[in-house]
């Protein structure tokens, strides 16, 4: 969306990657990701760089649902119940469960961004990091929707409270 605007613009303005490069300073190559879109592009860089070619960026803030699969929404909920009673006292009871599901999660994940994702959840719990787990648990961006795919938190909830997340989000 981002990569969308400033490719616009810049079509607009009639401005090369090139030359937004030499403006901004900005290597071409990362200019050439953030419109293809393979790159994030932040509201700050996008401001930055539509300043090059005469224009402003104005963020205009609303609310959006996200568009999940069946199984990433099913996911979410059932990582919300567990946001619901983290605390630092609860994350210190579940750490035995969590390290030993951290361990077995190493021997089978392979690839990225799995690996990567198991390692950060390693982080988090080696630094009893609640505001960071809780971020993950509830967080419906790209980055935590995968890092719930390689959860350590698995089994934490009982089958009753599994079947009343389930029941509840129909």
């Amino acid at each position: 969306m981002r990569g969308d605007l400033l490719d616009q613009v810049m079509s607009e303005t009639g401005t090369t990657q090139s030359r937004l490069s030499r403006l901004s300073g900005v290597h071409q190559p990362s200019i050439s990701q953030f419109v293809s879109g393979r790159t994030e592009l932040s509201d700050d860089m996008l401001g930055r760089l539509l300043e090059c070619t005469g224009y402003q960026l104005e963020v205009t803030r609303r609310s959006l649902q996200p568009d999940l699969t069946r199984s990433e929404r099913r996911s979410w909920q059932l990582h919300q119940q567990l946001s619901l009673e983290l605390s630092p006292q609860t994350l210190e009871d579940w750490i035995p469960h969590i390290e030993s599901r951290l361990e077995h999660l190493r021997t089978r994940i392979t690839g990225q961004p799995h690996t990567r994702n198991l390692e950060r959840w390693i982080r988090l719990v080696h630094d009893r990091d609640v505001p960071g787990i809780r971020r993950i648990l509830n967080g419906l961006d790209r980055g935590s929707i995968e890092m719930r795919e390689v959860s350590p938190l698995g089994g934490l909830l009982s089958d009753e409270e599994r079947l009343q997340t389930s029941r509840s989000s129909r």
